[in-house]
């Protein structure tokens, strides 16, 4: 039989969440996810080692040199796994935006223009905005231009119902943070057909489809290989190296979960933003969750342009 992972692919496009040059290149997923984390681990490595320098030599001396430095750094990164992907590449934008759309749109033009201008086409480039209000109308204007967007950090149906308001091309629904903060208060573990990740992804899955949604659902932040299973079928799904290499070992049968012909027919939900604000204040977990991971991916930048500092310092 074969592979849980092949099997998988016949229904869902595999997306690689890594910044892993090596992994991709084994794994031959069809896209690539980046972060901040993601990008600090890869630059940290020796891949990269002869780039961080190249880049750090060419920044010294201008304006802005640390986060010129860093921006570039993170193209880079992005432009070497494009080389290895058919598809597309997330990057994202500095979570210290995602409270200011024009900045947010700003830094994203921006980015897109220094993947041209390594000949990168903007149609090969997904950008990466915390489904915070302020980052989902900056897709709004950023997809009415071309420029097609990851909306990252989702842990509710309000963050996905503004998201397809707004014509998304991508939602990141976050299943294994979504389960950490259940599984903490309430002291418990779960199986993956109650698992409160699964389920919210199932349920975001089924209002899409139930209504004509064009936005792609890409399940992420998975916990274990059976997260990933209760969900195959999902539109894409971005899987760590580690777990794609469990998926590749097993050879047991991997059976459809999701099925946009199986939709529920739920109704269309209205969301202005003062709904999204409310809807979000009765949500602990998603507040919590979207907050936690903009502080996170804000250290993990931090960390990084402590990097190029101590490197300018010796340069």
């Amino acid at each position: 039989m074969a592979s849980k992972l092949d099997q998988l692919r016949e229904m869902t496009i595999v997306v690689a969440d890594t910044g892993d040059v090596g992994a991709v290149a084994a794994l031959k997923p069809e896209d690539c996810t980046t972060n901040p984390s993601i990008v600090l681990k890869a630059l940290q490595s020796d891949d990269f080692a002869e780039a961080f320098k190249a880049a750090v030599a060419a920044g010294k001396g201008k304006e802005n040199a640390v986060t010129a430095i860093a921006d570039d750094l993170t193209v880079t990164v992005g432009a070497e796994l494009c080389k290895l992907v058919p598809g597309r590449v997330s990057t994202e934008v500095d979570a210290r935006l995602s409270f200011d759309t024009e900045a947010s749109i700003a830094k994203a033009r921006a980015i897109i223009a220094a993947y041209e201008a390594r000949g990168i086409k903007r149609d090969r480039i997904l950008i990466k905005l915390a489904a915070t209000w302020e980052g989902i109308e900056a897709a709004r204007v950023l997809e009415q231009e071309d420029i097609q967007c990851n909306l990252t950090l989702i842990f509710s149906k309000a963050q996905a119902i503004a998201c397809a308001n707004a014509g998304v091309f991508l939602i990141s629904p976050f299943v294994g943070r979504i389960t950490d903060w259940y599984g903490k208060a309430e002291g418990r573990t779960y199986t993956p057909e109650e698992d409160p990740g699964v389920l919210s992804v199932r349920g975001i899955y089924d209002y899409y489809k139930s209504n004509g949604i064009k936005t792609i659902v890409m399940g992420a932040s998975f916990r274990n290989t059976g997260q990933i299973e209760a969900l195959a079928g999902c539109d894409r799904l971005t899987i760590s190296p580690a777990l794609l290499q469990e998926l590749a070992a097993d050879e047991g049968e991997l059976p459809r979960k999701l099925d946009p012909a199986q939709a529920s027919g739920v109704a269309e939900i209205p969301m202005t933003e003062a709904d999204f604000r409310w809807a979000m204040n009765e949500d602990p977990m998603a507040t919590e969750k979207l907050a936690e991971g903009i502080r996170n991916f804000n250290k993990d930048t931090e960390k990084l342009y402590a990097m190029i500092e101590a490197a300018l310092a010796e340069a």
